[in-house]
């Protein structure tokens, strides 16, 4: 069907020319710079058939060049040499190049691990002008693009929904969000296997693929220490273990897990049979928060204080974004008695703050689903330290923006060590139905009274330590099965 006027002329607002995008692309006269080029990423392997027809939409509509499956082409590759092209076209003095790097745009289409990936690429290489990003709801939270504006159901494959999109691509906002390092150390074990945890049973965003190198400052002899990052949350306790029991089930039987109905069905089932709404029967008293870890928090630089946790506490959240599980808001909007007595705010995505939450049982948190209903307000803070010592319980569940792992504990005297810390921002892209709030926004007022942007903390990290993760740049190894990501 071809192509209306109307359509084509909207279309070419997202155009990137061939000789743009390639070295290797022969030039041709430049048509007028695109008022938003966009640069299209898709998970294809995504929300069962829906990645791959998003794929062949978008590659009809504009160039298909600028559309990448991320099933063949890693981003940090693709990137890196678009940008480098960018770069030799604007030392030639090629005016029609510097627009569009400084008007460029991402879209990103796949779960939050996918997001996430595209996140820690575009923050790990540093680029000139980072481009803002988009995301589009694949996966079965949907946390990232709910948190936006871009919604949490899978999105339609169509012409006409693809237009629409791009029509919010185009007249969305920019928004700054905070990235947070986290770094995990552990005493490597004397006897049996060599790494405590199988690779491929860790977060991508922990780099657990590679651990530290021997020069990295973080690196200590006989220790195996990992780092990376997220965007969202950490998480511990009750909820990470319903998470693992999905995903693992996901692993074992891919094929019943193609719809995103079924899959939070699921999700919904497997809460009840690991015992979630029943915790205080089922749960053993040596899984709750306090008996697992010592908790320590800076809420202000350079002062950590230990963080009382209730003893009925059996899952914890360190939450970045005001979405989670599904697109809830465990913080909510504290009032104004709480703001006065406590030093609470509401949770801004960019005041280098993390809002720490603590569940009793899915019961509590059900609570979510009421207009003011929110957690157990634990703290908010810019540092975060979990120390785990030989107790009651083996292992326990963590997770990081939707990717969960049984976490081995101590069994010597030796500690598990859990960091989380205030690493820097990027740029993302948010809709006029965008829950996420800027502490920048002049609707918004600001109440924290210390800087919290200060980038002091960065002042003494290497290099290596800067970069959202522990690689180059934020990939997936080449054995990974990306499908894992939505």
């Amino acid at each position: 069907m071809g192509e209306s006027s109307d359509e084509s002329k909207f279309l070419k607002e997202f155009y990137i020319p061939g000789y743009v995008l390639s070295p290797e692309e022969s030039f041709v006269s430049a048509p007028d710079v695109p008022h938003c080029p966009v640069l299209v990423f898709i998970n294809s392997k995504s929300g069962g058939q829906l990645g791959g027809n998003l794929l062949l939409t978008y590659r009809s509509l504009v160039n298909e060049k600028q559309v990448f499956d991320l099933g063949e082409e890693t981003p940090d590759t693709t990137l890196r040499r678009i940008y480098l092209n960018l770069e030799k076209l604007k030392a030639e003095g090629n005016e029609y190049a510097i627009n569009i790097q400084e008007r460029l745009r991402i879209i990103v289409a796949g779960g939050d691990g996918t997001a996430g990936w595209l996140l820690g690429v575009v923050c790990d290489l540093k680029l000139s002008h980072p481009p803002p990003i988009a995301t589009v709801p694949l996966g079965t939270g949907n946390n990232l693009p709910f948190a936006f504006g871009w919604g949490k159901k899978n999105p339609g494959t169509d012409r006409q929904s693809v237009l629409s999109f791009l029509e919010q691509v185009k007249d969305a906002k920019e928004m700054k969000i905070d990235n947070w390092h986290i770094l995990m150390r552990m005493k490597a074990p004397k006897e049996g296997a060599c790494d405590p945890i199988a690779p491929l049973e860790l977060p991508h965003s922990l780099h657990a693929f590679h651990r530290v190198s021997a020069s990295d400052e973080l690196n200590k002899e006989g220790c195996h220490t990992f780092r990376g990052g997220f965007w969202n949350y950490f998480s511990m306790g009750m909820d990470a273990q319903v998470s693992y029991a999905f995903h693992s089930e996901r692993k074992l039987h891919p094929e019943k897990f193609k719809n995103q109905l079924v899959n939070q069905s699921t999700y919904a089932k497997l809460g009840c049979t690991q015992g979630w709404f029943f915790a205080s029967l089922c749960h053993p008293s040596s899984r709750n928060i306090a008996q697992l870890a010592k908790v320590k928090v800076m809420k202000k630089h350079g002062q950590w204080q230990d963080l009382e946790i209730p003893s009925s506490i059996r899952s914890i959240v360190c939450l970045n974004l005001p979405s989670f599980s599904g697109g809830l808001n465990p913080w909510g909007t504290p009032n104004s008695r709480k703001t006065c007595d406590r030093d609470l705010t509401p949770p801004y995505v960019d005041d280098g703050h993390l809002e720490v939450v603590g569940f009793r049982d899915a019961w509590h948190g059900l609570v979510l689903l009421a207009p003011k209903g929110h957690g157990t307000r634990l703290a908010q803070a810019h540092r975060i330290l979990f120390e785990f010592h030989k107790g009651g319980a083996d292992h326990t569940f963590m997770r990081i923006d939707g990717e969960p792992w049984k976490q081995p504990l101590p069994v010597d005297d030796d500690t598990v060590v859990v960091e989380i810390s205030h690493l820097g921002q990027v740029n993302m892209l948010a809709t006029h139905d965008c829950r996420s709030k800027s502490m920048h926004d002049p609707t918004s007022p600001r109440t924290h009274t210390d800087d919290q942007n200060s980038d002091e903390d960065d002042s003494g990290l290497d290099e290596e330590q800067r970069k959202f993760g522990a690689a180059d740049t934020f990939r997936i190894p080449d054995d990974v099965d990306i499908s894992r990501l939505s």
